[in-house]
């Protein structure tokens, strides 16, 4: 089975290891903690560990000021009363943080270390609920579920159009609401070995899809079907029908814009990016798209269900260079 360096939803196949110096994700604490997954952001890091952590200290601050010997005595003046366990204390650290406080345990003027153990779990308690509203807004906020529902063609084609051999692929947006300035480009990921031996894995070169006379700029209303020209500037220029078998590449596709709801509602809108790749088995020779658009009336409508589907013409088998 080939490796894949982008899956067709766009999911980047690269595992990073042998990371030495990870404090680097400390210095930017925000990014790190908006990456991680549902379950480990709101349980782990911002909830039991900071209930653990400060019931330790309120079950220690008890042991140390006696509190727990003397559990029972009605004459004892307890620092923070009703806190002679550790249960006792971990549910004082959840009331305290979450401002529930149903009046068992509490704070008392006897001692200051009280006092001062309840400022400080105040002020850290605001800071993660800041923390975490914030977080969580980022987190549902982010552009990157719209590419979802951004669709690229399951195949990309090559043959004639206006007289130039063209690769091609198609793309649309189904939601009513469109992408702002979208624009795409394209990349071959592709292992080549240099005339001196040398060996560059994973080589990225660039497909021209039209950025020298503004074609890569989309007005993404209905599905666009995208074209590359090989020429000679192309990486395709000498491959032919029957190289492009037993070829080995990745054709990654890069499409990023500004969802139009959020456009005016932030000062730079969203921005959303979309990939998808196509392989050297997913690039068809002497194909072309059907068209998946039809005149009603007052309106064009789109087909979705003829997004897919090519049909065969007549494409000579000879490379461009031949």
């Amino acid at each position: 089975k080939r490796q894949c360096y982008v899956t067709k939803v766009g999911k980047c196949q690269v595992n990073l290891g042998n990371i030495q110096e990870k404090k680097r994700f400390l210095s930017d604490i925000f990014t790190t903690i908006v990456d991680l997954k549902y379950r480990w952001f709101i349980f782990m890091m911002c909830c039991i560990v900071t209930w653990v952590v400060f019931g330790t200290v309120y079950f220690f601050n008890a042991w140390a000021g006696c509190d727990i010997r003397h559990r029972g005595d009605p004459e004892w003046r307890a620092c923070i009363k009703n806190v002679d366990s550790f249960v006792s204390a971990l549910l004082f650290s959840v009331e305290s943080q979450q401002t529930i406080g149903y009046g068992s345990q509490m704070v008392t003027a006897n001692c200051t270390k009280g006092i001062i153990l309840l400022m400080a779990r105040s002020i850290v308690g605001s800071m993660i609920d800041a923390l975490m509203v914030g977080c969580m807004f980022v987190k549902i906020s982010r552009p990157k579920k719209c590419a979802q529902t951004l669709i690229f063609s399951k195949n990309c084609v090559i043959s004639r159009r206006d007289e130039k051999l063209c690769l091609m692929f198609r793309m649309g947006d189904l939601q009513d609401s469109h992408m702002v300035d979208a624009k795409i480009r394209a990349k071959l990921i592709k292992s080549r070995q240099t005339a001196k031996g040398e060996f560059i894995p994973l080589e990225q070169s660039e497909l021209n899809l039209g950025y020298d006379t503004g074609e890569d700029h989309l007005f993404l209303v209905e599905p666009q079907i995208i074209c590359h020209i090989i020429n000679h500037r192309s990486p395709f220029w000498d491959m032919s029908a029957d190289s492009l078998h037993w070829e080995q590449f990745k054709i990654i596709i890069i499409l990023e814009g500004i969802v139009e709801a959020t456009g005016n509602c932030l000062p730079a809108g969203m921005t959303c990016q979309a990939h998808t790749s196509y392989a050297a088995d997913e690039t068809l020779w002497g194909y072309r798209f059907e068209p998946c658009m039809s005149l009603e009336k007052g309106a064009f409508r789109v087909d979705y269900s003829r997004f897919e589907m090519t049909f065969e013409v007549q494409t000579l088998a000879a490379s461009t260079k031949e």
